[in-house]
């Protein structure tokens, strides 16, 4: 909370009988069910809370963030606490009250014309799946974590995931947007319109800005119509470079069917086998890197089946790739996809590492990830580089390792001592690429000051004074994208 807002009370004097009073729902304050609330999903950061609101309406919503204003009470909002950035995580001080959405979890609307629905910021991407499904419609957005995160957790953070190549991130499968302001009002921009300039776009202010300008309560979604055939493919290549090649050619043969473009290095792999010994590697001999490819074709599987076999083909005659395999069943797709899907849990498994989620133009990946490799293993011999990431929008999961010989648990401080310099040695590089240092995670409390380091000053003075004007208390989630002043 900045120094010039309203001091926020102590515990003793909130009367939380009052806010149980004020709307429909939960409210839970016992401290060994609030645990699960108050620390995020990577167990990094943990906070305290005088309790968690979960209302069953967007009118208990708003009965819950004025009680909030008028008591100068922090407001978290939280979905399915899936973030890795410590956005939906209160701070220590105790002086908050965590939202949960858990409980608006409504499908509103579905509408075949328009291709869109209207669905509860509650709703787990799983359930708009669904959804859509049934309809005989494809929701496009998809991330690993599809059965716990929310909707309205998605669209506060902008979450990308594997198909922004060809759909864009949720910001751009967003519609329009129903929030409750720091007023405690509600906003209802639920329109559905693909076309509206009549002044600014409210929407796309809610949208990324992990709740720090108010809580959005529901949406509407675009939706498609559900490809004829998705083909999973997996190619070997030396380097990044070679994967660019691939990608450009994937892109020149398959035009808009190419859905998903994804890097691996090898020691993702080797990380996924060690830890999940039930999958295997697709290939005989090792690669440096690979590339999952997903193609979704409005004709046939046959159809989608020729593209991409033409596309190795040519690929594998012009020495872009070293080999490649097609998936010819829904399980060999699946077990490709688990591949790339279990890296973040197996590098979690094998014990602590330093996660960096950037974005650099594609054109320059290739000699990003070389350069700044050599110039990570000059600063910190040893470590090794889990590189892996959506290489067909520019987003890499860039995580280090620690050596093989000190990977064990007595000398995980020594490791982490060095993360500073590791994400100084990284973003400086980012940025020097003309890159940002949060592609698809948010800043929360985890990245909010490198943010605010590499920001101009008239970028900073921009965001602060949105700030100010959408949430003048200083109430909605304080400590997240923008540091105290």
């Amino acid at each position: 909370m900045e120094a010039n807002r309203t001091a926020l009370p102590t515990a003793q004097h909130v009367d939380l009988d009052a806010l149980r009073n004020s709307f429909s729902g939960r409210l839970i304050t016992d401290p060994a069910d609030l645990e699960a609330f108050t620390t995020d999903w990577r167990r990094r950061y943990v906070g305290r809370a005088l309790g968690v609101a979960q209302p069953d309406s967007v009118e208990g919503v708003a009965a819950v963030v004025r009680w909030c204003a008028q008591n100068a009470i922090a407001v978290v909002p939280q979905g399915g606490n899936t973030g890795l950035s410590g956005g939906a995580t209160p701070d220590a001080s105790g002086r908050s009250i965590v939202l949960s959405l858990a409980k608006l979890g409504k499908v509103r609307a579905v509408d075949t014309i328009n291709n869109s629905i209207t669905v509860e910021a509650g709703c787990t991407l799983a359930q708009v799946h669904d959804a859509a499904r049934e309809a005989g419609r494809l929701f496009p957005l998809s991330l690993p974590s599809e059965g716990t995160c929310t909707i309205g957790g998605n669209l506060a953070t902008n979450a990308g995931g594997a198909a922004v190549l060809r759909y864009g991130n949720s910001r751009e499968l967003c519609l329009g947007v129903e929030v409750v302001t720091a007023e405690g009002r509600i906003w209802n921009g639920l329109r559905g319109l693909r076309k509206d300039n009549t002044g600014y776009d409210l929407r796309d202010l809610f949208i990324g800005s992990e709740g720090t300008l108010g809580v959005i309560t529901a949406a509407t979604m675009k939706l498609y119509p559900l490809p004829a055939a998705q083909i999973t493919a997996m190619a070997a290549v030396q380097d990044p470079h070679a994967a660019l090649r691939l990608l450009e050619l994937a892109q020149s043969m398959l035009g808009s069917t190419l859905t998903a473009f994804e890097l691996i290095s090898n020691l993702c792999i080797d990380l996924v086998l060690q830890h999940f010994p039930d999958h295997r590697r697709p290939f005989a001999e090792a690669s440096p890197y690979y590339v999952l490819l997903e193609t979704s074709d409005s004709e046939s599987e046959a159809h989608a089946n020729a593209q991409f076999e033409a596309l190795m083909e040519r690929a594998l005659e012009s020495e872009i790739v070293l080999d490649a395999v097609i998936a010819t069943s829904g399980a060999q797709s699946r077990a490709l996809w688990e591949l790339r899907e279990l890296i973040s849990e197996a590098q979690a498994l094998a014990g602590k590492n330093v996660k960096h989620d950037v974005s650099v133009p594609i054109s320059s990946i290739g000699t990003f990830v070389e350069q700044t490799n050599e110039a990570m293993q000059r600063a910190f011999p040893g470590i090794r580089m889990v590189v892996f990431g959506h290489l067909g929008d520019g987003n890499l999961h860039y995580n280090v390792s620690p050596p093989v010989d000190r990977s064990g648990r007595e000398h995980e401080d020594e490791f982490l001592a060095l993360q500073p310099a590791m994400n100084r040695l990284v973003h400086d590089a980012v940025v020097a690429f003309h890159g940002s240092i949060s592609a698809e995670h948010g800043l929360g409390q985890l990245r909010r000051d490198e943010s605010a380091r590499y920001k101009s000053d008239v970028e900073m003075a921009l965001m602060r004074q949105v700030k100010q004007a959408l949430d003048p208390l200083g109430i909605m989630n304080p400590g997240k994208v923008l540091p105290p002043q």
